[in-house]
């Protein structure tokens, strides 16, 4: 391929570097790269990799742009808010370098899709945020013979490696099995640091651009962790194991399986004994019992600084991790409604506390989001 007059001037500091030139920034133009998410990890390294001239992005996000997006997610603006992220992402990318492709696949990515989606690409960059999907992307990528750019990020931390390459480990390598649902909170329940995805974001778009160029040393069987407040990266070494399901020697692994039953997201133990029938009220029913007098107790199980941002009037705060130590606090007689941000972590602490022998336990469905909304829309969101 040549690159146009406009292409060389777009891309003249590449053409400096002896080690891409022309022949690496043709390289670029021709190479296919899937972006998985268009969120924390993704915007990021979309737009350097679109600035950087890859010929094809793929963008794969089923989501909408929300407002608390905005604080990491660079890619779009308040205007955008309510707004697919995929075809977003897409107007974006094109506006940025209009000389590339940018396809975007609105839609969840699934074990039943996914092979097809991956297929046309040259690289893959998992910019995901679930475990379930981390998995699929990985033993899809082993499958097709996909290098995977991979990273993640929590609070102040983030993580980066190469996978799936001929020689190199897999994710299973260092993961062969997920941790028991709920242990890993997700950004929406633990936070992260606004800047932390672009760094860990860029990395994987530079490991990206090295790997189709060919310079360098990629992060294959290295595995990278940068700790934001203390300003430190430090790396560990991983091997491929031979014994791994996916890429080892005899792998077990050779089609695509029901990653959220596999990760645990699918429930699989009998339902809780409940009392009338019910394991959930909403925030409008919720409302009317507390207008109409009804002796209940509930229980906030955030942490101390979202129940700083908002609470519901009367709320006991015992954090989710302090349950388990301190729910004797709690009278076995009282009726009980749990509550978090959204119910995923209140449903968690509801679980336990009938495990426990509370009958009457109630998960706030939507948690204080789904209060603000339908109840008290003065307090603040986050």
């Amino acid at each position: 391929m040549i690159l146009s007059d406009s292409e060389r001037e777009r891309y003249s500091r590449h053409l400096l570097l002896p080690e891409i030139g022309a022949a690496g920034q043709e390289k670029l133009k021709e190479s296919k790269v899937l972006v998985i998410g268009a969120g924390g990890l993704g915007s990021p390294a979309s737009l350097y990799l679109a600035a950087a001239g890859v010929g094809t992005l793929g963008i794969v996000d089923h989501d909408r742009v929300d407002l608390s997006n905005l604080q990491r997610q660079l890619l779009f603006a308040t205007s955008d808010v309510g707004a697919g992220k995929a075809p977003t992402a897409q107007t974006r990318l094109r506006a940025l370098n209009p000389d590339i492709s940018v396809v975007a696949y609105e839609l969840e990515l699934r074990g039943d899709n996914a092979l097809e989606l991956l297929r046309p690409y040259d690289l893959v960059l998992d910019g995901s945020d679930r475990l379930a999907t981390r998995y699929l992307v990985n033993d899809a990528c082993v499958l097709l013979g996909i290098p995977n750019a991979y990273g993640s990020i929590f609070r102040f931390e983030g993580q980066a490696s190469v996978f799936a390459t001929k020689d190199g480990p897999c994710y299973r390598c260092l993961y062969p099995e997920p941790p028991p649902p709920g242990l890993v909170p997700s950004c929406a329940e633990g936070g992260v640091l606004g800047v932390l995805p672009g760094i860990i974001g860029v990395i994987q778009a530079t490991e990206t651009i090295k790997l189709i160029i060919g310079v360098g040393e990629p992060l294959i069987g290295r595995f990278m962790i940068y700790d934001a407040l203390k300003m430190k990266f430090r790396e560990l070494k991983l091997r491929k194991d031979p014994d791994c399901p996916v890429c080892g020697t005899h792998p077990t692994v050779t089609k695509l399986i029901d990653y959220e039953q596999f990760c645990g997201v699918v429930p699989t133990a009998p339902e809780p004994v409940v009392v009338n029938n019910a394991t959930e009220i909403t925030a409008v029913e919720l409302k009317q019992r507390l207008d109409r007098g009804d002796t209940l107790k509930i229980v906030d199980v955030r942490e101390p600084n979202e129940y700083q941002i908002n609470r519901i009037a009367g709320s006991q705060l015992i954090p989710l991790g302090d349950i388990p130590k301190r729910y004797a606090e709690l009278n076995k007689g009282d009726e009980i409604v749990v509550q978090c941000k959204s119910g995923a972590r209140s449903a968690k602490a509801a679980d336990f506390l009938r495990s426990v022998g509370y009958k009457n336990v109630l998960n706030l469905k939507g948690g204080i989001l789904d209060w603000i909304d339908k109840v008290d829309p003065t307090q603040p969101k986050y």
